[in-house]
């Protein structure tokens, strides 16, 4: 009788070792998926957090799951399925206390593709880049900064919104001068015009309304010419732009070096 409930519990406990649904299962996926992920193997990683995320569902270690896919898929240099792991998330959890971290995640994805490092630029003016990254980044980075003030991704987060704003006001501009250039005053303008009133605080607005001066006077626009000089003179009354004398050589106000 004795030997008979041996034989049984020895099974039960087989039985239980092997379920793939066993915490003591899916801690050792999680942490053969986190092994590989280190080491560089993403696609295996990526294989083996979908099994934990799929058999751990409703789990925070499914949502761990979840952020490990998506940092998996951007260090894989998939930035496309990063952002749609990351959506993904965003979508399913929306309680999550790793709400803040998967927003900044967003951010920074959308942000290195679009700015890459600095070392990286150092010889190619971001602002005459595309710049929708740019704006999916900003958005997110705002997320974190409004709805999570307090966590502990907000202040980097703060750092990248005025590098992002400053880089996109300087595209404005950089559109705003191809148009002055070209002849095409009415679009300079316009462009110049949305840099002013989208990224008022933005170093590259000086220019933007410089911008603005000479297209409106190459328009006959004499009001609207006056006003932006007016704007100019009180907003950068040093301006090198009001003596008509753009500055040589000037310096890129991203570059650090």
């Amino acid at each position: 009788m004795v030997g008979g409930l041996v034989l049984a519990l020895a099974a039960c406990s087989s039985t239980f070792k092997d379920d793939p649904n066993s915490q003591a299962s899916l801690d050792k996926l999680y942490s053969e998926a986190k092994d590989d992920l280190a080491s560089g193997a993403f696609d295996r990683a990526i294989k083996g957090l979908e099994k934990v995320e799929g058999r751990a569902a409703g789990t925070v270690l499914a949502q761990q799951a979840q952020l490990d896919i998506a940092w998996a898929h951007y260090k894989s240099g998939d930035r496309a399925q990063s952002i749609s792991a990351l959506d993904r998330f965003i979508k399913l959890n929306p309680s999550s206390p790793a709400m803040d971290y998967a927003l900044y995640m967003k951010g920074i994805v959308n942000f290195n593709e679009d700015m890459g490092l600095f070392g990286r630029l150092a010889n190619q003016d971001v602002s005459e880049r595309d710049q929708q990254a740019s704006r999916d980044a900003l958005l997110a980075f705002r997320q974190v900064v409004e709805q999570y003030p307090e966590s502990k991704y907000a202040p980097d987060a703060s750092i990248r919104i005025d590098f992002i704003t400053n880089t996109l006001a300087a595209y404005e501009v950089h559109v705003a001068r191809y148009y002055l250039n070209r002849g095409a005053f009415v679009a300079a303008a316009n462009r110049a015009q949305s840099a002013v009133k989208e990224f008022e605080t933005a170093p590259a607005v000086e220019e933007a309304l410089s911008i603005m001066v000479r297209s409106y006077d190459k328009l006959g626009l004499e009001k609207l010419r006056d006003d932006a000089e007016r704007v100019l003179r009180k907003s950068f009354p040093k301006s090198q732009y009001l003596a008509g004398n753009e500055p040589a050589a000037k310096k890129s106000w991203w570059k650090f070096w």
